[in-house]
């Protein structure tokens, strides 16, 4: 994109790649970061649904409690010293002498991105684990021979620096997880937020510094995600893991599933769609390891569920309708005023039918955290086929734009100074084999 990123300039891009894609939907979503062009491109481009990526949203709240003073001091400190044991080569030798005495891991220390709080989080992390070694290292009469000034950290600055790291762990985990890209994780982000904000409420004993960074944290998200709690709220209803909307109000969750069963009365009164498909037994098998984060079992879980958006195969489909009544000439002149009643029972009826279907998804037991929804729904959609209908079309939304982001990292990849002369024509198709293409 050559021209200026204003927000109008960007929803004339989006318009001209929906029309190129022939994307002709009525209510497209759009998922970007918070930056406030993406914000106006959204609403000139008439997007109905505009999510926020909560990744980045993260990385704001990480990022304001990383300015507070004395942390930005104590980080100040630490990337001096790593800098330090980066370009001396007596320290760094002096460093793996002193690791293996004192049997620690021979791991290198670790400098930080300023963009990225979580090589912050990570350069903190790996300097407490080598803390003692670096210590030993800074003290010794080799290294002191050829610096005289070095900054060393006190008993003080070390242990703020792991309550430090002890306060970010749960912004780094959630962010890691927000950031996959082959399991649901807008459904996510409402039990995310809610299990953050109360996390980061201060505890007795803990430092002024921490009790600062919590409080900057808990504010910036709590600002965030405040209109899309329409759309965030059912759809962790439609994810079996978090179906039970424990951080909302017996009234708030009732008035989520009524709004559910409403709609999916509503879809099944349009033209049907098809749900997932099935294995040749008609059955779905798909195990996560225990830890559920394993890219293997990440990769095993989508071949289960990855025909979210594609028919069900031929193996477990239900038989075909009958052939309906031949017209009648009675209904042709009578049907406009006397056949309306036929339509609201049917109404009605499909209305029952998914308050039925409600009643019994959330007397299911709730599917383990780390197990696969989109698996889940492949082998229980015909038990709830209306509601299947919602899961397909709020989980398919995802809650981050780190796909898109990885995909500017892949054209890095594939445009070096040795392929500078490919078309533009031929970067689009290799982007597009190396992110669909599947590998045997």
């Amino acid at each position: 994109m050559p021209e200026s990123h204003t927000g109008h300039n960007l929803a004339e891009n989006l318009r001209k790649a929906f029309a190129e894609w022939g994307i002709t939907e009525k209510d497209p979503v759009i998922v970007t970061d918070n930056a406030s062009n993406m914000t106006i491109s959204a609403e000139e481009a008439a997007f109905t649904l505009h999510v926020k990526c909560y990744a980045h949203t993260l990385n704001l709240a990480a990022q304001r409690a990383l300015k507070i003073t004395a942390v930005a001091r104590l980080l100040g400190r630490v990337r001096r010293i790593v800098s330090f044991f980066r370009r001396s080569t007596t320290a760094n030798h002096m460093l793996k002498e002193k690791q293996r005495l004192l049997r620690l891991p021979e791991h290198k220390l670790m400098t930080d991105v300023v963009t990225r709080w979580n090589d912050m989080h990570d350069m903190l992390e790996r300097f407490l684990e080598q803390q003692p070694a670096i210590c030993a290292t800074l003290l010794s009469s080799e290294v002191r021979k050829t610096e005289k000034d070095l900054c060393t950290l006190t008993e003080s600055d070390v242990t703020t620096a792991e309550e430090v790291v002890s306060a970010l762990k749960p912004m780094k985990e959630a962010t890691q997880y927000m950031s996959k890209e082959k399991t649901p994780t807008l459904s996510v982000v409402a039990p995310l937020q809610d299990t953050l904000i109360n996390g980061l409420k201060p505890i007795e004993g803990e430092s002024a510094v921490i009790k600062e960074m919590k409080a900057a944290m808990a504010g910036d998200l709590q600002k965030r995600h405040i209109d899309l709690k329409a759309t965030l709220h059912p759809c962790s209803a439609m994810d079996p893991r978090f179906k039970s909307l424990p951080f909302l109000t017996e009234d708030e969750r009732q008035e989520v599933y009524d709004g559910l069963i409403v709609e999916a009365a509503r879809l099944s009164m349009q033209p049907s769609e098809s749900l997932w498909s099935v294995d040749e037994e008609g059955t779905a098998n798909a195990h996560a390891d225990d830890e559920g984060m394993a890219s293997k079992e990440d990769e095993d879980a989508v071949d289960e569920g990855e025909h979210f958006m594609e028919g069900v195969s031929s193996q477990g489909q239900r038989p075909p309708p009958r052939n309906p009544r031949p017209s009648c000439p009675l209904a042709a002149l009578l049907g406009e005023r006397y056949g309306g009643g036929a339509a609201r029972t049917k109404k009605n009826t499909q209305e029952d039918e998914a308050k039925k279907q409600m009643t019994r998804y959330k007397e299911e037991d709730l599917l383990e955290v780390k197990e696969y929804p989109l698996v889940w729904w492949k082998e229980h959609q015909y038990q709830y086929p209306l509601l299947s209908q919602l899961a397909k079309r709020y989980l398919c939304i995802p809650g981050t734009s780190v796909s898109s982001e990885r995909v500017f990292s892949t054209a890095g990849d594939i445009i070096t100074a040795q392929r500078s002369a490919l078309l533009p024509e031929h970067v689009d198709q290799i982007i597009f084999l190396n992110k669909n293409l599947k590998t045997m």
